[in-house]
């Protein structure tokens, strides 16, 4: 669910083997310590069901379906399981680690809504802050509808909003703003022929041509997914003083020792770790080439690239609630609100056919939320209070407090990840349960 899913990075030996013999000492040193304490843990996951997901990823490597992959569950703060899959570029042949850099698309998003909770935190931002107090483009804000004509053609037809769109309605994508290949086809149509990713773009000029655009819904009535992280993005460049970049850099990643965790590569070393998709999966081809070709667009909906140790920090972070390492990084106000359901019953916010977070879900802000066991019988593996979102890339976490864990898959499939991430979860939760 990247932002340009829809659109048509050398190290030296060294400095590459010695990461490889760092990460395979650690290994050995985990796998030790887990397994002397799994005993004394009643939550602790099989081995033998982790086998499991090495067993599903080989075959993925092995029948050509993906070139590689990285997978980590990490419990009680210590990995319970890390392994590397196929490699990293089918052309290159340079094997996965967990310092392979991958495209995150939107698994951007979260990061951003953090650094957005940050300014909330620190009174310089407000939920209820209209947009258009920051980009003024957003104060005539027109919304599009159906109308049908006496022949039955389906014309478009603007109508004022009924309130400003506002930085809840960004934060948990009720904003009316979409993407242009989600919804009707007039709507679709109004961004494909806007102009959007014409020439050079940053966040400034991206927000500015976003705004003219019609709202698809009406403000705060449906959850849609969209190009509202790319807003807020803009917004937290004009509240900040920074750039999106420099005011994550400076809050998030350096704080958490997310080295590798950035718009845009900048050395040699880093593009000879990126992660390449298979040549045949030509829709993130062209998305990727779109992404690094407009590397002045920051884009907070998806243009972060990270590595699994990096995400790691984050999503531990995330599981303590806002704080790792004696660091807060988020007030328990502000990660309570941010992890609560705040499209449930009750909150006016309808859901139509494009609604990903799935059966069982709410969603936060930046992040989906287990509210309920979901209607399929049996239910939906997974946990009550349990965050998670993925990417049109095929990345994909997850945050289970109940298991004091999180789970992260990094892979660059489009052509894949539907049937892949599924299954990832299924493996993940299968491994800790109990009864098969």
């Amino acid at each position: 669910m990247g932002t340009h899913t829809h659109k048509a990075l050398r190290c030296t030996a060294a400095s590459r083997a010695g990461r490889l013999a760092i990460a395979a000492v650690s290994v050995a040193i985990w796998t030790k310590a887990i397994g002397a304490s799994h005993a004394a843990d009643e939550t602790a996951p099989s081995a033998a069901k982790l086998e499991r997901i090495t067993e599903f990823f080989n075959n993925e490597v092995a029948t050509g379906k993906l070139p590689g992959a990285v997978v980590l569950i990490q419990q009680h703060g210590r990995p319970v399981y890390l392994k590397s899959f196929g490699v990293q570029d089918v052309e290159t042949k340079i094997p996965m680690t967990s310092d392979t850099i991958f495209a995150l698309h939107s698994m951007t998003k979260p990061i951003t809504s953090v650094a957005a909770m940050m300014l909330i935190d620190a009174g310089k931002l407000s939920p209820a802050d209209p947009v258009s107090k920051f980009i003024p483009g957003f104060s005539d804000a027109k919304v599009l509808v159906r109308s049908d004509t006496p022949d039955s053609q389906n014309v478009l037809k603007l109508v004022p909003a009924d309130r400003p769109v506002t930085i809840m309605d960004l934060l948990r994508h009720t904003s009316g703003i979409t993407y242009d290949y989600i919804g009707g086809k007039l709507i679709m149509k109004a961004y494909s022929e806007s102009g959007l990713f014409d020439g050079r773009y940053n966040n400034k000029v991206f927000a500015d041509r976003i705004a003219r655009l019609p709202l698809a819904r009406q403000p705060g009535t449906l959850w849609r997914y969209g190009h509202s992280t790319d807003v807020l993005g803009r917004i937290i460049e004009i509240v900040s003083g920074q750039t999106l970049y420099q005011f994550e850099k400076q809050h998030i990643f350096d704080p958490l020792g997310m080295t590798s965790t950035k718009f845009v590569l900048e050395s040699a070393d880093e593009r000879a770790r990126m992660a390449e998709p298979l040549p045949s999966d030509t829709i993130l081809k062209d998305a990727e080439a779109q992404r690094r070709a407009h590397p002045e667009w920051e884009s907070g909906g998806g243009g972060l690239v990270s590595t699994l140790n990096d995400y790691a920090r984050f999503a531990q972070m995330i599981l303590g609630d806002g704080e790792l390492d004696g660091k807060r990084y988020l007030s328990p106000a502000a990660f309570k609100s941010m992890t609560s359901d705040h499209i449930g019953p009750g909150s006016g916010v309808a859901r139509d056919y494009y609604y990903f977070p799935g059966d069982g879900f709410g969603y936060g802000y930046g992040f989906a939320v287990r509210t309920d066991p979901g209607n399929a019988k049996p239910p939906p593996p997974g946990s009550i209070g349990e965050l998670k979102w993925d990417s049109g890339s095929g990345t994909y976490f997850g945050v289970d407090p109940k298991l004091d864990m999180i789970y992260i898959l990094l892979e660059q499939t489009q052509n894949e990840r539907g049937r892949i991430t599924p299954a990832f979860r299924k493996l993940v939760y299968d491994a800790f349960a109990k009864d098969n």
